[in-house]
């Protein structure tokens, strides 16, 4: 994730698995923005998952944090 040196706004959420299979490959897209002013940033850090999963893979002992944030101007 890009990296705020402080965020004024800070979103994150956390998910485990034991075993985590797709039934077919996965198509995400994270939007953000600070508005009027401001600078976004967003990131994961996965454990026994890859970045690009494949479809009908059994992923096992599986988390993903997720994280949003954002730093206001004004």
């Amino acid at each position: 994730m890009g990296k705020l040196e402080r965020p004024d706004v800070e979103i994150g959420a956390s998910v485990e698995a034991e075993e985590l299979v797709f039934r077919r490959e996965p198509w995400t897209r994270v939007e953000h923005w600070a508005e009027p002013a401001g600078e976004s940033a967003s990131g994961s850090d996965r454990v026994n998952l890859p970045g690009r999963v494949e479809a009908r893979v059994v992923y096992r002992d599986v988390r993903v944090d997720f994280r949003v944030a954002a730093a206001l101007e004004g």
